[in-house]
């Protein structure tokens, strides 16, 4: 089965840090992309960065460039989204997809073909 599980979430102080992992099963990054994505309350699910293994591609929306950074260890086959500077709004549930057989990585949900499970990161002021 292919699967992606998301974890790392948690409570922090506005200006703290956590570091998301996307640990995946089933399939390699290779000619892959993962995205990270988050929904806040109310709101609809937003892209938040991205990475294709193919090209090499790396892209962030722009509220989060400079604070976020997405990296990955191949070799645990995981995606880590290091979060820092964290404000109350990046309060929402975080949740990585997969984007497989693609050259680059893009922010179109519709290309992601598996979702993991939501992490909630919740930042209070």
């Amino acid at each position: 089965d292919v699967q992606l599980q998301a974890s790392g979430g948690g409570l922090v102080q506005a200006g703290g840090s956590l570091r998301l992992s996307c640990a995946a099963s089933g399939f390699t990054f290779d000619d892959s992309a993962i995205g990270w994505f988050r929904q806040a309350p109310g709101k609809e699910r937003e892209a938040v960065a991205c990475v294709g293994f193919n090209d090499g591609t790396i892209d962030y929306r722009d509220s989060v460039k400079g604070r976020f950074t997405i990296s990955s260890d191949n070799a645990k086959n995981t995606v880590y989204l290091q979060m820092n500077s964290l404000k109350p709004e990046d309060t929402a549930v975080y949740y990585c997809a997969a984007e497989r057989l693609t050259v680059s990585c893009d922010f179109y949900e519709y290309n992601y073909d598996t979702w993991g499970q939501g992490t909630q990161v919740t930042v209070s002021s």
